[in-house]
């Protein structure tokens, strides 16, 4: 007697799409489990700052976020490092990048100061946040071009959502150092919140530092890790004043990343212009 197959089968064995649907989830690797666990880890951050600002608890506040910034940097790595990238972490890291860094900051300032100047304050915050939602959905868009030269990995278009955190919220860095007057300000703490917004939504290249060199010279490893345990110390025992410089370096930093950028861009021109189509490009 020839064999029958089962009921709902294919005749060569295969399973129909009613059985793969019904089919429960295999094993999960965890590798795949240990990225987005840091990926929660560091929305329970974002969320604990919003938590504390509303209880006035504001450099409580900054230091949840500044730790959920470091998660979101640690859970990409991990990642790769595991050849555990998948398009679920993925989505779940950019939904996590907004509350973090495009609802979490804003809601610490509005509490801080922008409330007193009612619904200007509450656009400021809106502004910022919808800024965000659009750079981050732009990043997410272009990641899918193919077409991009090498050297654009090492430019951001517009400032990324977490130094965009990082830098609208330097009122409250020089607040916490008592500079006088900051808070009794608050349209100058929209003002920056609008200006920062302005920067992640823009065209303007920045440095993403994802194409550095991973070697370097022998005689650099000294000075590195003695610059890195300086920098470590001065966190540890001054944290608003170098989180208030880190902000302040970036800044100044753009105008360097943008003429970097055009004379990458002129090079890449002229390299692929017909009469000098034999030209690489460096």
């Amino acid at each position: 007697m020839a064999n029958v197959p089962p009921f709902g089968s294919r005749p060569d064995g295969r399973r129909t799409i009613r059985e793969r649907r019904a089919r429960p989830f295999g094993p999960v690797h965890v590798r795949t489990l240990v990225p987005n666990a840091l990926t929660v880890l560091a929305l329970c951050a974002g969320l604990t700052a919003i938590r504390f600002a509303l209880e006035g608890r504001f450099e409580a506040s900054v230091v949840a976020i500044i730790v959920a910034s470091v998660f979101d940097g640690l859970d990409g790595r991990v990642a790769r490092l595991l050849h555990g990238s998948t398009r679920f972490g993925a989505e779940l890291d950019s939904l996590t990048d907004f509350v973090n860094f495009g609802v979490a900051p804003v809601i610490v300032l509005y509490v801080w100061s922008l409330n007193a100047i009612g619904g200007i304050g509450w656009i400021a915050v809106l502004g910022y946040a919808v800024c965000c939602a659009l750079r981050l959905a732009r990043f997410n868009v272009a990641l899918e071009d193919p077409d991009k030269p090498v050297w654009t990995g090492n430019y951001f278009v517009g400032v990324p959502a977490p130094a965009g955190a990082l830098i609208v919220m330097l009122p409250l860095y020089l607040t916490f150092i008592d500079v006088p007057g900051i808070k009794a300000l608050p349209i100058v703490v929209a003002l920056h919140c609008f200006f920062v917004a302005f920067l992640m939504v823009s065209r303007i290249p920045t440095f993403s530092g994802k194409r550095m060199g991973i070697r370097i010279k022998r005689e650099m490893v000294l000075p590195i890790l003695l610059l890195v345990g300086l920098s470590a110390a001065v966190i540890l025992n001054y944290p608003w004043i170098a989180f208030s410089g880190i902000a302040l370096g970036y800044l100044a930093l753009i105008p360097v990343s943008v003429s970097r950028y055009r004379k990458h861009l002129a090079r890449t021109s002229s390299a692929w212009s017909p009469e000098n189509d034999d030209l690489p490009i460096g």
